[in-house]
């Protein structure tokens, strides 16, 4: 059975942008594939594309359809980033590991921006900078460590002292780290050109289908849905952000509630480069420009889990989030447009957990803790579709479930 969650709830920014429609098929009696992926969000559309480009039989179901969960309300800041700081990161699994995990972040934006160029999916895709502003959680002299640390690591960073950040973005605060070759996009047309890919390449997509129950062995995995029918795979891949399934263990995490908003276009209005900012701050704030002059702003995370009670708090926390954005660009209009609330997990590291269940090592899940999601995808698609094959990424187990 699945854990199952309102995971958002207003009304997106990206409401305002047609995606293509992805069809979707009727499950309708008893079917097989090399591999079955449960979940058409962002994690389960790459991985579909990911597979079918390896010439595998794919099959994808969703209970709601596409493009319905989470990847609704992602404000895409695609960034190399991890939430954790290097310098935080290494005291907490070694300074070897959060590097390579770094560098395996800072790769993925070239393997996903070049996966987009490839296919030619159209999704308001830009290459940004991004803006790490000293904030309550690293000030300035952290920030200057952490910018050194970056650097040792192979990692492009400056630090930009109070004077520079204010000559060249116009923000008065007490120093920033200034990183280049982000991406900003337009999740929801990501997400239908993925899936558009792989139907082309003979995936089947079923929705509504729901799994039900599971049964693995040496050989395959077999998966019950709800409409009846019963899908036989030799692999299973979960890509049910957070709703898990009950054949996933539990880990160390937590169910945060999010809130973001949206202005209206004013393009003549936008900072230098449309840089992406976001706080060294607990909750932190995250700003970012879409392509035709709309301002997002999030943030104002809170520990709780309660649908009800995160909705309630959407016109506080827009309203929250206009006077702090306000605060950085005092010329902005920053009435909301659009409001909506989420939910996403969080866990210590920042670092999202991918590959095999113990025990299970036909069934793979695919969670993409933290504020990185979009990445971790790209991530997962490298780490789970290598596995299937029968080779082995290198950077497996970092991320891998631990015993």
């Amino acid at each position: 059975m699945q854990r199952k969650l309102d995971l958002r709830s207003g009304t997106p920014v990206w409401s305002a942008y047609r995606s293509p429609s992805v069809p979707m098929g009727r499950l309708a009696r008893d079917v097989k594939a090399d591999v079955l992926i449960v979940g058409m969000g962002i994690s389960g559309a790459m991985m579909a594309e990911a597979l079918t480009r390896d010439a595998l039989s794919v099959i994808c179901i969703d209970r709601r359809g596409p493009l319905q969960g989470s990847t609704a309300a992602t404000t895409a800041l695609v960034q190399f980033e991890i939430d954790q700081p290097l310098t935080k990161l290494s005291k907490m699994i070694g300074s070897a590991a959060a590097q390579q995990a770094w560098r395996r972040s800072r790769l993925a934006v070239i393997n996903l921006e070049g996966r987009i160029a490839e296919l030619c999916i159209r999704c308001s895709q830009v290459s940004t900078q991004s803006l790490y502003l000293a904030g309550t959680t690293l000030g300035p002299m952290d920030l200057r460590k952490e910018a050194e640390a970056r650097r040792r690591a192979g990692i492009g960073a400056s630090f930009l002292i109070r004077a520079r950040l204010r000559d060249e973005f116009g923000i008065d605060r007490g120093g920033a780290i200034l990183s280049h070759d982000n991406l900003a996009l337009d999740p929801r047309k990501l997400t239908a050109g993925l899936l558009l890919d792989a139907l082309n390449k003979k995936a089947r997509l079923y929705a509504p289908a729901e799994a039900m129950a599971i049964e693995d062995n040496r050989l395959g995995v077999a998966v019950v849905t709800r409409q009846g029918p019963t899908i036989t795979a030799r692999h299973l891949i979960l890509t049910t952000g957070y709703e898990l399934l009950d054949v996933v263990p539990a880990v160390s995490h937590k169910v945060i509630s999010t809130w973001a908003i949206a202005t209206r276009q004013q393009p003549a209005k936008i900072w230098p480069g449309a840089t992406m900012i976001w706080e060294a701050s607990d909750p932190y704030l995250y700003v970012r420009a879409t392509a035709d002059g709309r301002v997002i702003c999030g943030g104002e995370d809170e520990d709780f889990t309660d649908e009800e009670r995160r909705n309630a708090l959407t016109d506080k926390k827009a309203a929250q989030l206009s006077k702090k954005l306000e605060r950085i660009f005092p010329l902005l209009d920053t009435k909301a447009e659009f409001a909506w609330s989420g939910s996403f997990g969080a866990i210590g590291t920042g670092l999202p957990i991918i590959g095999a269940l113990p025990d299970h090592p036909r069934i793979h899940a695919v969670m993409g803790y933290g504020g990185n999601g979009i990445l971790f995808s790209q991530i997962a698609s490298e780490i789970v579709s290598a596995s299937i094959k029968g080779g082995e990424d290198t950077d497996a187990d970092l991320f891998a479930f631990k015993a």
